[in-house]
């Protein structure tokens, strides 16, 4: 077994649509970045990829690389997927916690977790989400930003 842990954090910004664990969630600004800037899926990555010795996202997807610009972050965990499963390494569970102060993000947390789910080829009840506030402290308090920290467990397959 290996395990992995991951974080991200990306401003909140107007004129870009809000997407966290491959949902799109109605809001009136978006997360800036240079892919569609997911922060739960790129902690996930974080998390698989440190579990996986693939190093991090950046090196797996490098920032300003015109291949990842705009791209759907559930496109980049399948190639993760992909590159765990080619060392022999198959996800076994992965948990996820979302900080935001606003929207409330509960609604969409089933729909993520099928989103993920998919694109892990795992089955639904391997996924977590939670989301959380920052009880109006710091940037995210503040409505700046959104965080999120993952961990993932990995086995070797065979």
């Amino acid at each position: 077994m290996r395990v992995g842990c991951g974080y991200d954090s990306h401003r909140l910004v107007p004129g870009r649509p809000l997407v966290l664990g491959g949902v799109s969630i109605p809001f009136e600004r978006g997360l800036d970045g240079w892919s569609d800037a997911d922060a739960a899926v790129h902690a996930i990555i974080d998390a698989l990829c440190g579990a996986g010795g693939l190093g991090d996202i950046g090196t797996q997807f490098p920032p300003g690389d015109e291949r990842f610009h705009g791209a759907s972050s559930l496109v980049l965990l399948e190639q993760v997927r992909t590159l765990l499963e080619a060392r022999g390494l198959k996800v076994v569970n992965v948990d996820v916690t979302i900080v935001a102060e606003e929207p409330r993000l509960s609604p969409y947390v089933g729909e993520m977790r099928r989103c993920l789910a998919t694109a892990m080829d795992l089955a639904v009840d391997c996924i977590a989400v939670k989301a959380k506030t920052n009880e109006h402290m710091g940037f995210i308090g503040r409505g700046e930003g959104m965080a999120a920290f993952a961990v993932a467990l990995l086995s070797h397959v065979g």
